[in-house]
């Protein structure tokens, strides 16, 4: 028969082990616990025909580590007006730990120009706006799970026409994930012209510009919109479609819409 003492141990080194394997599978502070997170651009389109724009860098801020930078990141120079109706381009793929990653920043240059027919424009962040455009996310990231985060540029939103006539930049972008991107998309006809796009909620709207064969895709929604439909041409009649339910995760196709 064991003694006491023996007993008493072996116990405690089973308390001990039960611990210890509960805190590696369920204590979100875990150091040995991370996610994977892509984060990337992409753009609400605006009648230009190009917009450069120069990013050198992402921040971000999780609970457990605070603010890091991310590395490696995809530096470069983007044209924003080729990220549109659903296309983006990945500036990072990271390990980040289990937990709530609350903030990201992202970090732009000085070499941003805007291209209007033959005319290029440079175009200056504002200094308060150098060490970064700060997101707020508040997503929690789970062990073991794969998320993507969009930053999504408004170029028609940051553009500023200054007295002189040159341009500045005072970037308005938004950011979504997986879970908050419901998608609504469709083909406007006749696709011989643009139509501008808006999804209406409230006072929140969000626009694209219909492609060349007349199909939209408007991204980062979640709740019920009105889909407006603004033609170029002023001899076609604007169309509504209203009380439209995006949900998370969802794809709403409205298939062909005909304009008369």
């Amino acid at each position: 028969m064991r003694s006491t003492s023996s007993l008493l141990l072996t116990l405690l080194l089973a308390t001990a082990l039960t611990s210890f394997l509960h805190s590696c599978t369920k204590d979100p502070s875990n150091p040995n616990r991370y996610a994977q997170v892509a984060f990337k651009l992409t753009d609400a389109p605006c009648d230009y025909d190009h917009l450069y724009l120069d990013v050198v860098g992402l921040e971000y801020h999780t609970d457990s580590n605070g603010w890091e930078t991310a590395d490696p990141f995809n530096a470069g120079i983007y044209d924003l007006l080729e990220l549109t109706n659903g296309l983006d381009t990945l500036l990072c793929q990271l390990e980040l730990p289990e937990g709530k990653l609350s903030q990201v920043r992202l970090i732009l240059g000085e070499n941003n120009e805007l291209v209007i027919g033959s005319n290029t424009y440079p175009i200056k962040v504002p200094s308060g706006q150098q060490s970064g455009l700060k997101l707020n996310l508040h997503q929690y990231l789970d062990a073991a799970t794969s998320y993507t985060i969009w930053l999504d540029f408004d170029a028609c939103k940051s553009v500023v026409v200054k007295g002189n006539g040159n341009y500045s930049l005072k970037p308005v972008i938004r950011a979504f994930s997986d879970s908050t991107n419901g998608k609504l998309k469709g083909y406007v006809l006749p696709d011989s012209l643009p139509s501008y796009v808006y999804a209406i909620d409230g006072s929140d709207s969000f626009m694209t510009i219909s492609r060349a064969d007349g199909f939209f895709m408007i991204c980062g929604l979640d709740g019920t919109y009105d889909l407006f439909i603004e033609p170029t041409d002023t001899s076609v009649a604007d169309s509504l479609i209203q009380n439209i339910a995006v949900d998370f995760g969802e794809i709403v196709d409205m298939d062909t819409i005909q304009l008369n």
